[in-house]
């Protein structure tokens, strides 16, 4: 390594530290920055003479880069044993300066001492967060395989269960906790809120006050819970709420809505959310508040009049074959029965965006492909099967009944046959998408762009239901529910933060799964060597100033930069 000296067009010199390496498979070198320093005549604020300072540091480097390659001279006698798993995790290094960076710590600090709880509320809280990004595993194997970190878990497994409990008692202060944090540190974007509700399912037979039978979004006929999750315009979580099973989609954003205007100060955000939650109730809140709405409306579902509008080729504008849109002024009239019992009446004025997309039609076309399959072999072979496995497909099948009690189809002596009436009314529709706002002055693009964002939050459920594997749950009490549910927001916005910080360059699923193969094992009692590195890693590192192509390290080295990630 060598302090470099570049004189820039302006005629300042800037120093950073770099160092020179040999390919003698292309028989080339080249230069690599190892870390920047700044312009000579700023540092002089600092240092008298900053090419010597830094001169000096350089030799220092070098001497303890030397020092290391004289520790990793290892020699192999043959009959050392394997003890126990010597593989340890050093990726989690990046979720710990999120994890900091968030002042998490803090918080659980402050709970610490005024709960005067006997186990360290941090500790386990970081090792079911960074666990359930890199390793998710119920809550024993996680506790089990806890020495895959480079920290002290100093805790039993019975204190993890006992935390769960305290967990779910601040689960509301650490939202706001974190969202504040987020807001002090990078800034938060709430001009645009997203909204959306997703359901978990419980392999469980009785249903208890939490876990209800619903409509379950994996048309699964277990007990369920409901979570609402707001999101920012930039795809960061804001704050998250969990209902009954039992509780339609649309009743759940109003009382979580309320909740972060008041504590969060989103009170002029517009809210876009899917066509489950544009009721007139939603709507007529919502169009009355400082920032409005922006939902997706129901062509099939719709009136008479709004399927006659969107089927009318009158004023469309037509861009070739694949793409058409149009838009109106609608006086929007709403009625029902607030939460006090008054029935309310009232109008709003609305702006209704139409447009045809040729790949929205096809993909129609593709998805309902599967179910007039199904649909037919009810029809042929309806003894294979019931209520539970016949969802989406019953529709196009005429006569059919279930049974109350046990889901089977009932023999009504009328024979089953295909509806191809409901087939053609569905057809009609195919490709077109109506989007209606409050915010009637916006232009056809904006509304249209800004609710294609909902897409984040959608992601976003599928992330926590595939790569943190929030489901199935096998926690029964239902503080230790919540709590699990939290440990996953906390993953999900750490998750994200790293995303954003990569320039959503990568997806969440290849940044933990790079991140967890990030590895290393025990070649003596103080070098641990690595055996595996890739582009994620190396996009990671630039942003977060860690190297992870280096083979050896020792141990003093990694603790360093495990402590260095919690000063974030």
């Amino acid at each position: 390594m060598y302090l470099k000296k570049a004189k820039m067009k302006n005629g300042r010199v800037y120093l950073s530290i770099a160092e020179g390496n040999y390919n003698p498979a292309t028989k080339q070198a080249r230069t690599i920055n190892i870390q920047k320093i700044g312009y000579v005549d700023e540092l002089m604020a600092e240092y008298p003479d900053p090419i010597a300072h830094f001169t000096a540091v350089v030799e220092e480097m070098n001497r303890k880069k030397a020092a290391e390659k004289t520790i990793l001279n290892i020699t192999a006698n043959g009959t050392e044993r394997v003890i126990g798993n010597e593989r340890k995790n050093f990726g989690y290094v990046v979720l710990s300066s999120v994890y900091h960076g968030l002042g998490i710590d803090h918080f659980m600090s402050g709970r610490q001492q005024s709960l005067k709880s006997e186990f360290n509320l941090n500790s386990i809280m970081r090792l079911l967060v960074f666990s359930r990004l890199l390793s998710p595993a119920s809550k024993k194997k996680t506790f089990d395989e806890r020495d895959w970190f480079f920290e002290r878990s100093d805790f039993t497994l019975s204190d993890v269960y006992r935390a769960l409990g305290k967990f779910s008692d601040f689960r509301e202060a650490l939202q706001l906790w974190i969202h504040e944090s987020i807001v002090a540190k990078n800034g938060r974007d709430t001009t645009i809120t997203y909204y959306d509700v997703t359901n978990y399912y419980f392999e469980i037979d009785e249903q208890d006050e939490l876990r209800r039978k619903g409509v379950s979004k994996e048309h699964r006929p277990d007990p369920i819970v409901q979570m609402g999750l707001f999101m920012d315009n930039n795809g960061i979580p804001v704050s998250y709420q969990l209902f009954p099973g039992n509780t339609n989609d649309c009743m759940t954003l109003l009382p979580i809505l309320k909740k972060i205007r008041k504590q969060y100060g989103t009170g002029k955000a517009v809210v876009v959310a899917d066509k489950g939650m544009n009721t007139q109730k939603n709507a007529y809140y919502l169009a009355n508040s400082r920032g409005g709405y922006v939902f997706s409306q129901t062509v099939r579902g719709g009136s008479k009049e709004l399927k006659a509008y969107v089927l009318d080729e009158t004023g469309y504008e037509i861009y070739g074959d694949d793409y058409k849109k149009k838009s109106r002024q609608f006086t929007r009239k709403v009625e029902f029965t607030d939460d006090d019992g008054n029935l309310v009446r009232a109008e709003i004025a609305e702006k209704q965006v139409v447009f045809y997309s040729r790949d929205y039609d096809l993909r129609a076309k593709a998805d309902r492909a599967n179910a007039v399959d199904k649909a037919k072999q009810i029809i042929k072979n309806p003894k294979n099967f019931n209520k539970y496995n016949t969802y989406g497909a019953a529709k196009y099948v005429r006569h059919i009944e279930f049974d109350k009690n046990t889901g089977e189809i009932i023999n009504t002596g009328s024979s089953l046959s295909f509806n191809d009436d409901v087939l053609k009314e569905e057809e009609k529709y195919d490709g077109y998408y109506t989007i209606v706002t409050s915010r009637h002055f916006e232009s056809d693009e904006w509304v249209i762009n800004t609710y294609k964002g909902l897409w984040k939050i959608e992601e976003s459920f599928r992330v926590t239901k595939s790569d943190l594997e929030a489901r199935p749950i096998y926690l029964s009490r239902e503080d230790h529910i919540q709590a699990h549910f939290l440990i996953c927001f906390v993953s999900l916005v750490i998750a994200r933060l790293i995303e954003q910080k990569l320039g959503n360059a990568f997806s969440i699923g290849k940044i933990l799964n790079s991140l967890s193969k990030s590895c290393c094992s025990t070649v003596s009692d103080n070098v641990f060597m690595f055996d595996y590195h890739d582009e994620v890693l190396e996009a990671i590192g630039g942003q977060f100033n860690i190297d992870f192509a280096k083979k050896f390290r020792p141990r003093a080295e990694i603790k360093n930069i495990v402590a260095n990630s919690k000063t974030a």
